[in-house]
């Protein structure tokens, strides 16, 4: 008979080879930023000078600017988009999942169909509007998106996760006196705090990959966030492709961090149905 832990030992020794599978790829990246141009085509996954300089000159690749300023840039405009998209997604999140008003199915419908919407319908028209506003090389176009429901999926993922939630705490909050707004921030909010920690994680992380938008709406190189920044190695008539795969590197880190640190909401986020017991 097959006791569980001789099947727990079955399972990791049948993982552990795919995992480092997956995990070479990472490996040989930590190598290559510190190998030089001329070693990157070695098969070796280690270099045989450790060029740690490919750090500290990565870092101050331009004259005028350090990488500092781009993850400082980064980093501001991941702030207002996650809290755009957090503070919008919960509130009309919540009065499609709780509220009664006209035309309520019919507008969450029309909100579900823009999720099949692709983004690059809109490109044009955004640029449009945002150039006449004089507005272009600034990073409003890149956050004031966010403050505007901060997104169809987000949405729809509060609204099924208060649908959880169940309406006899909302009636018992109204027979103590509390408001609309009152049964959202006492008893509401609290509840989904998951699915906020899902959408801020989701907003931070597909935000911070969002190159395409970055590099349509900023030209001046002091707002240029790291994707761009990682871009003017390519710009260069020789690449020094060491230090772009160390500030590559460094740009992965905030994801990491940030995912690492709330990924237990992340996981009850998407797991859950917001019932508490």
């Amino acid at each position: 008979m097959i006791t569980s832990s001789q099947k727990t030992w079955k399972a990791h020794l049948i993982l552990i080879p795919f995992s480092l599978l997956m995990i070479y790829p990472v490996l040989w990246w930590i190598g290559a930023s510190f190998k030089s141009t001329t070693e990157l085509s070695s098969p070796s996954l280690w270099p045989t000078t450790w060029l740690w300089e490919n750090y500290s000159n990565g870092w101050n690749f331009t004259s005028d600017f350090t990488f500092a300023r781009f993850f400082a840039n980064t980093l501001m405009m991941e702030f207002w988009n996650v809290l755009g998209g957090v503070v919008t997604a919960a509130l009309v999140g919540y009065g499609f999942g709780r509220l009664n008003f006209r035309f309520r199915n019919f507008w969450f419908s029309v909100l579900l169909l823009t999720m099949m919407l692709p983004s690059q319908v809109t490109v044009v028209p955004q640029y449009i509007l945002f150039n006449k506003l004089g507005l272009v090389d600034s990073y409003v176009p890149l956050i004031l998106p966010h403050f505007f429901g901060g997104g169809a999926f987000f949405i729809f993922l509060i609204v099924q996760f208060i649908r959880g939630i169940p309406r006899e705490l909302d009636e018992a909050a109204q027979i103590d006196g509390a408001s609309v707004y009152g049964i959202f921030f006492r008893i509401i909010a609290p509840l989904i705090k998951p699915a906020l920690v899902t959408v801020a994680i989701f907003t931070f992380l597909w935000s911070w990959d969002d190159f395409f938008s970055q590099l349509l709406y900023l030209n001046s190189v002091e707002k240029f966030t790291v994707g761009l920044g990682l871009r003017m190695f390519i710009d260069q008539f020789e690449v020094q492709w060491g230090q772009l795969l160390a500030m590559s590197l460094l740009s992965v880190v905030p994801s990491a961090i940030v995912f690492f640190i709330a990924q237990k909401h992340f996981v009850e986020g998407i797991a859950t149905t917001g019932i508490k017991g």
